[in-house]
């Protein structure tokens, strides 16, 4: 319903415009839809609705592919902020190699190129090219025919590179935004060691910062552990992996950290001269992450408002929203913009459009996720004070201005915080540990994450995958083995291993 509001006055052109202008305000803001279904009714919709009108992400043209909105990227951006400081702390360079990847390259590493073969994109080859090429799907065998010529000593060792690029698999059914698309971002780190024993300390080290990473900047619970055969990267000899649970009771790898032996190095001649001056393969990782990290982000955190964001990866970290009144007018926004200006190391904005209400504005804002809402209006100004709004809790605070810096940095502390004990309390009370066949079936129809004594056979492995969808997420580390009989089949084990349905 659109309500017009006549206000008389001497001059008829004012009286006009202001009629029109209050008439397209109602009508917009009844047209503004918010999130339409609840998480825990239609997770799926849900998650498609917070993504598309929290303008994270789009859907392109093309089947299979996005696009990432400024807000989305700047979720993005925050995290490459982040991973880069601890890279180069860790002697990572950055670097680029091309997108197109020779076919020959593929074959070299022929088990490599067995596991991605389904995905490759290939570009039909015009008159005069000399092979096939095909859009990466991941930089192993470019970036390793360049190590070969770039590495010749022991002295070259370690040898640590880091690239962020995009990446196409082209098998992917169902577009899921941030989460399976053909076409995704990420960093994939590949480095070079003269031994086994330092390529696997740093493939676990970079295991760590990731750890550290979904934690601490974006506030997820994880579990970590070593992948099992069948759930290994092609071509490698060992995979790490980070696993988190969203509400939906599916796991989804957070990043991976990969043992690749001496496998690679051989099929592109990646030698060194070695301490006593013999010829030897080099010893190699590789370890990344992608945007599914965004995703994760919006299914672990945000509510049937719209999207919740930690802190630390908000851009703007709180918005200023002024209740405006024609007598109090320029008062009030001339503090505001005051607000704004002490909180700038929060990247703090003034929403002082007048197209919309301030209520419409509280709505807006809370879809798109702004941590902390600075509310103030004529009272406020008065008692000089504003009212804070925090959006996980929606808990209200009054603080004078003297005080407001230090207590914006206070919530938003609180509310990182808060955010990953909630979904640390989610993780623990999601978890449980079977021993018999039919409580691990009843645990998976119930959305659970199952820790269960498993054999690791790849037969039995598949087994579980047929009968229940549920795939060996981990098996964790450091454990204490034991004289345990598999979850399916009975036989013999001696390690317990995480399952779980995934993305």
């Amino acid at each position: 319903m659109i309500f017009l509001f006549l206000v008389f006055e001497t001059n008829p052109f004012n009286f006009s415009l202001k009629l029109c202008l209050r008439g397209l305000v109602a009508e917009k803001e009844a047209s503004v839809e918010g999130i339409t279904v609840k998480k825990e009714v239609d997770f799926s919709e849900w998650y498609n609705q917070v993504v598309l009108k929290a303008e994270l992400a789009d859907y392109a043209p093309v089947r299979g592919f996005m696009t990432i909105r400024p807000r989305g990227y700047a979720i993005w951006q925050a995290i490459q902020d982040y991973f880069n400081q601890v890279i180069k702390s860790k002697g990572v360079r950055n670097v680029y190699f091309p997108l197109l990847i020779p076919e020959s390259f593929f074959k070299k590493e022929s088990e490599h190129a067995e596991g991605f073969a389904p995905e490759l994109a290939w570009i039909e080859r015009k008159e005069g090219d000399e092979e096939r090429v095909a859009i990466r799907p991941t930089s192993e065998t470019i970036m390793y025919d360049a190590f070969a010529k770039w590495i010749r000593s022991w002295r070259d060792l370690p040898f640590r590179i880091n690239q962020w690029c995009n990446i196409l698999r082209w098998e992917v059914k169902q577009t899921k935004l941030f989460l399976r698309t053909r076409e995704f971002l990420w960093q994939e780190g590949h480095c070079v060691y003269e031994t086994e024993g330092e390529c696997v300390k740093e493939a676990l080290m970079f295991l760590g910062e990731y750890k550290r990473l979904a934690e601490e900047l974006l506030a997820i619970p994880v579990f970590d552990g070593e992948k099992t055969e069948l759930e290994r990267f092609a071509g490698g000899k060992a995979t790490f992996t980070l696993e988190a649970l969203m509400p939906d009771g599916k796991a989804l790898q957070m990043g991976t950290s990969h043992n690749l032996g001496q496998n690679f190095a051989k099929s592109f001649g990646l030698k060194f001269l070695s301490r006593n001056e013999k010829e030897q393969f080099a010893w190699q990782n590789s370890w990344g992450f992608s945007t599914r990290l965004i995703g994760a982000v919006v299914m672990v955190h945000s509510d049937n408002k719209g999207l919740v964001l930690p802190p630390r990866i908000a851009e703007h970290k709180a918005v200023v929203v002024p209740i405006i009144f024609e007598k109090n007018r320029e008062k009030v926004l001339r503090k505001a913009k005051e607000l704004a200006t002490q909180l700038k190391e929060v990247n703090a904005f003034v929403d002082d459009r007048d197209a919309y209400s301030a209520g419409w504005k509280f709505n807006e804002w809370e879809l798109k996720g702004i941590p902390l809402r600075v509310e103030f209006g004529p009272k406020d100004l008065e008692k000089k004070q504003a009212v804070l709004v925090r959006r996980d809790t929606g808990k209200k605070t009054i603080v004078k201005w003297s005080s407001l810096k230090k207590e914006v940095k206070k919530q938003l502390e609180e509310m990182q915080e808060n955010l990953f004990k909630k979904a640390e309390k989610f993780l623990k009370e999601s978890t449980v540990e079977v021993s018999r066949w039919n409580e691990f079936k009843r645990a998976v129809s119930e959305k659970k994450l199952v820790f269960a004594p498993f054999c690791e056979k790849t037969g039995c492995e598949e087994e579980i995958k047929r009968e229940t969808t549920a795939t060996s997420r981990c098996i964790p580390f450091n454990q204490k083995e034991a004289k345990l009989e598999c979850v399916k089949c009975g036989s013999a084990a001696s390690r317990k291993s995480y399952f779980a349905k995934s993305y």
